[in-house]
């Protein structure tokens, strides 16, 4: 049985649809991710969930009763946002303690259940600390933790990093996904960040316009999209647009302008049948030198960026184009200013419908 169901739900404000027709379902113990651009109808979906907008259409189920006439404070979810909500005036063990008491819990159980919490999140003895004493990262477990306390069905987490600095952030991101392993509490996490969805997730559903383009496993979004959107939000890309010339045995052939022609797999959902179409490359997929026909290109040089594993080269193709490749063992020797050959296997490069704008 899943832990949270959406089905249909659509909400509008005036003639402005955020949310259009959205439907999934999170198994018991998962973490669920929901990654878009802003403004496109994440926040509004996960303030439906919350209880805080009243869905037009659609149903949303938690433990497989619906929850659309019940206020917020009957749900059992609860939300961790930006900005904490940490009380400063309080200690912590008064955070954590807070909802304890409103719902009228017994002193002594209020006190072994806040020290237990505490063991849990790995910072025991901190209860009589003040909120202004602790860092960026405890502040984070100790908001999850007045959350957890209360035995939510379901913890909503709205971009719960986005206030911290690169290094605390990239930390955070394991030892969340630790604590939710931990408490095996569904965890529906929304961010704009693709780093912290593929990292995190359990399965992430790819949100733009309104809608869910893609639900599956951050490696199946990562190899497999299923639209030009999704292609180009889920990691990194080289994107080229051409036309249509051939397909066969579900490979186009699309050529570029200036004579460069190249092959790639028809990834899209639906068959291509438009004359305009983009191709997709990895930049780890790309090496430096030659290839077979149709996934090899020429260019020069234009600059290396030194960023420890995650180094590129930036090629600049006849075209005036940009690519960026991977820079793999044995292609460091390449300066700036050479000409070289880029190529990929065919089977990499992926090819989609052009995107109305």
């Amino acid at each position: 049985m899943d832990d949270l169901r959406c089905v249909g739900v659509t909400k509008s404000f005036g003639s402005f649809t955020a949310v259009k027709e959205v439907s999934f379902g999170i198994p018991g113990g998962s973490f669920f991710s929901i990654l878009g651009p802003s403004g496109c109808g994440k926040t509004t979906l996960m303030r439906m969930i919350a209880g805080f907008e009243k869905p037009d259409r659609g149903d949303i189920r938690i433990k497989d009763q619906s929850v659309l006439k019940r206020p917020p404070n009957r749900r059992n979810v609860k939300m961790v946002f930006q900005q904490l909500a940490l009380f400063p005036m309080m200690s912590v063990g008064e955070n954590i303690a807070y909802g304890l008491r409103c719902r009228g819990k017994p002193k002594e159980q209020i006190r072994g259940k806040v020290t237990s919490i505490l063991d849990r999140i790995g910072l025991p003895g901190v209860e009589d600390k003040k909120i202004s004493q602790l860092s960026g990262g405890q502040k984070q477990r100790i908001a999850i933790a007045r959350c957890m306390v209360l035995d939510p069905d379901v913890l909503l987490l709205d971009e719960p990093l986005g206030a911290l600095d690169l290094k605390l952030r990239e930390h955070m991101k394991i030892e969340l996904k630790q604590l939710q392993h931990q408490f095996r509490t569904t965890f529906l996490y929304i961010t704009h960040d693709q780093s912290e969805a593929l990292v995190m997730s359990d399965a992430v559903a790819v949100m733009n316009g309104g809608r869910f383009e893609q639900i599956g496993p951050p490696k199946e979004l990562y190899d497999n999209p299923v639209s030009s959107f999704v292609a180009g939000f889920v990691g990194d890309s080289n994107r080229w647009t051409g036309k249509l010339e051939l397909v066969a045995d579900g490979v186009a052939r699309v050529a570029l302008g200036g004579g460069d022609t190249v092959l790639a797999t028809i990834a899209a959902r639906d068959s291509i049948g438009a004359a305009d179409v983009e191709v997709f490359v990895r930049p780890e997929a790309i090496r430096i030198g030659p290839g077979g026909d149709g996934a090899t290109l020429s260019g020069t040089v234009d600059s290396l960026l030194f960023n420890g594993a995650n180094s590129r080269i930036l090629v600049r193709t006849a075209l005036g184009q940009l690519v960026e490749v991977a820079d793999q063992v044995g292609v460091r020797a390449v300066s700036e200013g050479d000409a070289v050959q880029i190529s990929w296997p065919r089977d990499r490069a992926l090819c989609f419908p052009m995107r109305a704008t």
